[in-house]
């Protein structure tokens, strides 16, 4: 099998330009992976992005497979990304799909809990950018398991 070359992310998904406000950046990022979400069954396509405290933007899709189960959501994706490039603790999640009636699902909140910072604001997107939501991750997911660390 030949060895194949790392692709970088497309310019739009990572953060270069601070100028934006926050959510404009992450919904910029979302936005542009959701475009790249591998989606052929549910046709649902779904992009995530996730501030980590050194300032930095990841983005993530979601990719189905034919066994469902196998599946991945934006937001482990865009965790993922994140903790490859050395971080460790996420501010803001933004997830973006559907048509406002979007939030993580209860294993996402649980990967999210693990790796969020505690006043940590998750915000969903309708695909068309409209109908933002927002909680705190403790009232996403008030028991989440945790383990000493």
């Amino acid at each position: 099998m030949p060895k194949q070359e790392a692709r970088t992310w497309p310019e739009d998904t990572c953060v270069t330009n601070p100028s934006p406000s926050l959510i404009e950046r992450l919904q910029a990022a979302a936005s542009a992976a959701r475009e790249h979400a591998h989606a052929p069954y549910s046709k649902f396509k779904v992009g995530a992005a996730v501030l980590d405290d050194q300032g930095r933007v990841f983005a993530g899709c979601n990719m189905e497979n034919a066994a469902y189960p196998l599946g991945t959501c934006a937001e482990a994706v865009a965790l993922g990304a994140m903790v490859v490039a050395g971080g460790k603790t996420c501010t803001h999640v933004l997830v973006i799909g559907g048509e406002g009636d979007l939030s993580p699902c209860g294993g996402c909140r649980q990967r999210i809990a693990e790796l969020c910072s505690p006043d940590c604001i998750v915000y969903a997107l309708a695909a068309d950018g409209t109908a933002l939501k927002e909680w705190k991750m403790a009232d996403l997911l008030p028991y989440a398991f945790e383990l000493d660390r």
